[in-house]
């Protein structure tokens, strides 16, 4: 009799949680939404929903249609693509280091995406966003595959530790030969500033296309290593005793990570706290479940991010604040706040 009266109720319990979960999802899918129409309609000219419609549907090439197409679709796509990738790899990066203050930075991606496309203006004399856009992807690639090929071949096989102590070398290390590259070179230095503030503004629509197969190809790996990631949490001998190749899965997230973050700072710049913020909210409204995480984060993200781009748009207009110092500025408090929560939670 015991036995029949335990079992019913452990099934409202994970359907309440599972009916939670959904109804964060939605809400943070509502407020995707609101952020994508925010972000068509507001900014130093602002439009209505019906005018924002007629010139997505109806295209007349008046005034509002050209401000809509030409201007703020391109960018909204971008911040779209951009928010997903960073919130995405932040929860990765996490996952894989278990260091709750990891991000995109932590594996020297960052640093290596600034040196491609540093490099690309310094030396190869490219002009345009859309052409080192390409430099940046293969620098932060290389950069990502160097750490996780030397930590592999550690005496630990690419510890947490290990990862984060190789990454934040190689960080130090691309900082500095930036640095002396935009120390000899005045015309980079202006060019390489316009990029480094990490912003949505400038940018048309081709350089979210071109980033797109690299976040694409991320988001698969990330999905198919959701359930690994659940079993490092654990510690690797209880990942090993589940039947999971702690190794595989570090490299299938690790290679998420670096694609990710390399085509979204590539594209935008090294735009801050999206990848460290974005996954400690999605944990503290869904829990650790990386399936759940992974997809609150990548809707949250983007909602940030363009949030946080609209906002710069409407502070001091007709200039704007770029998206990466006002994600800056809202991620820090909230990071706060979350961190103070959880503190609160567990005394």
């Amino acid at each position: 009799m015991t036995t029949v009266a335990a079992r019913p109720a452990a099934v409202p319990q994970a359907g309440g949680q599972r009916g939670r979960r959904t109804a964060v999802a939605a809400g943070a899918l509502v407020a995707l939404t609101l952020a994508v129409l925010a972000s068509l309609a507001l900014g130093s000219r602002p439009l209505g929903v019906g005018q924002v419609w007629h010139a997505l549907v109806a295209p007349d090439g008046g005034v509002a249609s050209t401000i809509v197409r030409e201007l703020r679709v391109p960018r909204t796509a971008l911040g779209l693509v951009v928010g997903v990738a960073l919130a995405v790899a932040g929860v990765l990066f996490q996952a894989l280091t278990r260091n709750p203050l990891a991000e995109p930075r932590i594996l020297g991606v960052s640093a290596g995406a600034s040196f491609g496309v540093v490099l690309a203006i310094s030396v190869f004399g490219v002009g345009s966003l859309t052409g080192y856009v390409w430099f940046g992807v293969a620098g932060a690639f290389a950069a990502g595959l160097l750490v996780l090929a030397v930590a592999a071949r550690s005496r630990d096989g690419g510890s947490p530790v290990t990862l984060a102590l190789i990454g934040a070398a190689l960080d130090a290390s691309l900082a500095s030969a930036v640095y002396a590259l935009l120390s000899i070179d005045a015309r980079t230095f202006e060019e390489y500033r316009f990029w480094v503030v990490g912003g949505l503004t400038g940018r048309d629509v081709g350089v979210a296309g071109q980033v797109l197969p690299f976040v694409l190809a991320g988001l698969l790996l990330a999905v198919l290593v959701a359930r690994g990631l659940d079993a490092l949490a654990l510690g690797d001998d209880v990942a090993r005793g589940l039947g999971h190749r702690i190794g595989l899965v570090r490299l299938a997230g690790g290679g998420a990570a670096v694609l990710l973050t390399g085509a979204a700072v590539a594209a935008a710049g090294p735009i801050a706290f999206v990848g460290l913020a974005v996954p400690h909210l999605a944990r503290a409204l869904v829990g650790a479940d990386h399936r759940w995480t992974l997809a609150v984060s990548a809707l949250l993200g983007p909602a940030l991010l363009l949030g946080a781009d609209v906002v710069g748009r409407l502070v001091a207009p007709p200039g704007e604040v770029p998206a990466g110092i006002v994600t800056a500025l809202i991620g820090a408090p909230l990071l706060a706040y979350l961190v103070r929560r959880a503190t609160v939670v567990t005394a």
